[in-house]
């Protein structure tokens, strides 16, 4: 969208030389506006570290620590929930096979004395798979709702409805395991609106050159939150109260519900509408933003948006990416106690170290996206496709190897697996942040979509698994990681070919802009 060489008035200050919004956004992309005074240029300090746009993403970091909290605690919660049989102290174990570890049974340490339910295989990985079944149905609905209606309430509602569903769990559990498949789906159609909703605030407070940073540093949340849930989890089965496990529910579903209550207080869904913001942000941030953000519309280009070539590589990469986090958010405190021998405790926290890797490169890949494209080392479509070529490649390779590491070897494998997961976290600035770039005034829209498809992988991974490990081997973990690898080699293909990163031509504003000159003080419509 193009304005003529002319001077925009906004209150008392005033705008000189802009082309365009984007030429605007490049002039003043060093944090600095120019404000014209009769002496000459004085500069304004636009906010940073502190500004209400930063503060939105601290605030969504927090969130989305507690919707990963509220998805995985169950993962660890249920090594400790459901009984295994006894092992005595004078059996020993045959090491010829190279998926069991040296030693006799003594030396395996085993807590299972706060288990309750006799659940088989078949019934915990059900269980593990029925959040999908709810998440699966509110990503496109959710993102409509946040892109029409705005998504401060959509998601602060929903994690409301998360926090209570998790609270009741240990109690329902008791009762009926029927129960807890239903309070997991319904934790499901919550929290799947959190993606999408944020993703739409992000389209409206988000400039184009700190979309990378602003969004990585938001969706770093889900990794924290692995690593703490994970971490905590493996000596609250042990330590905590109500028999352990139960522990973990009331604690991560509590804090939830203290973090919704904030969320109402700081958060706005648009920089026009916020109480607390400087007049120089919200300038810098509306006029640096492709279209106008005080204008929502219930039209969505639907059949434009199913035949884009960009939609269609977020989508793949989405699903191909997805495979391989939901198999280790589900499947990695089980893979680490039945081949590794890892104990319950230490295997929380080892589940929770690949993840400390990835919050390390989440946050790197997207201080290192925005710098690029700044300085036009490389365009917005080449940055997003090389990070997501490494994301997916790197954790790919670091995967099979972990199949091929003996108990005997175990700290390899956490070595290796701490790699997979590193690495595959460049993808935040890869195909996460890539909806606002080619769609912002429908991200939460585009991001309800491709999560849509990529939910698939969440109901069929935990099942996948379980059927490809019946006795837990070495080997037939190994070609779960098999077709993690296979996954990963299609999202290359597909979203190395046809992933775009500038703005679509549906996505733009189509309407009169309206620019008032300095001169005459008249009205010129373009």
């Amino acid at each position: 969208m193009l304005f003529p060489i002319t001077t925009v008035q906004a209150d008392d200050r005033t705008w000189d030389s802009c082309h365009s919004k984007t030429s605007l956004y490049q002039l003043t992309s060093n944090i600095s506006l120019r404000r014209i005074t009769e002496g000459g240029y004085n500069l304004i300090d636009v906010p940073c570290c502190c500004s209400q746009r930063w503060i939105l993403a601290y605030t969504s970091f927090v969130g989305f620590f507690f919707v990963y909290s509220l998805r995985v605690n169950i993962s660890v919660a249920i090594v400790c929930m459901v009984k295994t049989p006894n092992i005595t102290t004078t059996d020993t174990f045959d090491n010829s096979s190279s998926s069991i570890c040296t030693g006799t049974a003594s030396t395996r340490q085993v807590f299972n004395e706060h288990a309750e339910f006799d659940w088989n295989k078949e019934v915990t990985s059900s269980i593990l798979a029925s959040f999908f079944y709810g998440y699966i149905i509110t990503q496109i609905p959710g993102g409509w709702l946040s892109d029409r209606f705005g998504g401060r309430y959509v998601f602060g509602i929903a994690m409301a409805i998360s926090s209570i569903s998790t609270l009741l769990i240990p109690v329902c559990a008791r009762n009926s395991v029927v129960s807890v498949y239903v309070l997991r789906v319904i934790l499901g159609l919550a929290t799947g609106v959190a993606f999408p909703c944020v993703q739409s605030m992000w389209g409206r407070w988000a400039p184009p050159l700190e979309r990378s940073k602003l969004i990585s540093v938001s969706f770093l949340g889900t990794m924290f939150g692995n690593v703490a849930t994970f971490g905590s989890s493996g000596y609250l089965c042990e330590y905590g109260f109500d028999n352990g496990w139960g522990s973990i529910f009331y604690i991560t579903g509590g804090l939830t519900a203290i973090w919704v209550v904030i969320w109402f207080v700081v958060v706005r869904d648009t920089p026009s509408e916020h109480p607390w913001i400087s007049e120089v942000e919200r300038d810098y941030i509306n006029n640096a933003i492709e279209y106008d953000t005080s204008k929502r519309t219930a039209k969505v280009p639907w059949l434009e948006m199913a035949k884009s070539p960009a939609l269609l590589a977020c989508t793949t990469a989405h699903i191909c990416n997805n495979w391989t986090n939901y198999t280790l958010l589900t499947s990695l405190p089980a893979f680490l106690k039945a081949v590794h021998k890892f104990n319950i405790k230490s295997n929380g926290l080892l589940s929770a170290l690949p993840y400390i890797c990835q919050a390390v490169s989440g946050f790197s890949s997207g201080q290192i996206a925005d710098i690029l494209r700044s300085k036009g080392v490389l365009s917005t479509t080449a940055t997003r496709r090389l990070l997501q070529i490494i994301a997916f490649s790197g954790s790919g390779i670091f995967l099979v190897a972990t199949g091929f590491t003996s108990c005997e070897h175990r700290t390899l494998a956490i070595a290796f697996l701490s790699l997979a997961v590193m690495i595959n976290g460049f993808c935040r600035a890869g195909y996460v942040v890539n909806h606002v770039d080619f769609g912002p005034k429908y991200a939460g829209v585009l991001y309800g979509i491709t999560n849509t498809f990529a939910t698939i992988p969440g109901m069929l991974a935990p099942i996948v698994a379980g059927q490809l490990t019946p006795n837990d081997t070495q080997e037939e973990w190994r070609n779960i990681f098999y077709v993690c690898a296979a996954f990963n080699v299609l999202g290359i293909l597909v979203y190395g070919c046809f992933s775009r990163g500038e703005i679509q031509e549906w996505a733009k504003d189509d309407e009169e802009i309206v620019i008032e000159k300095q001169t005459d003080k008249t009205e010129t419509k373009l």
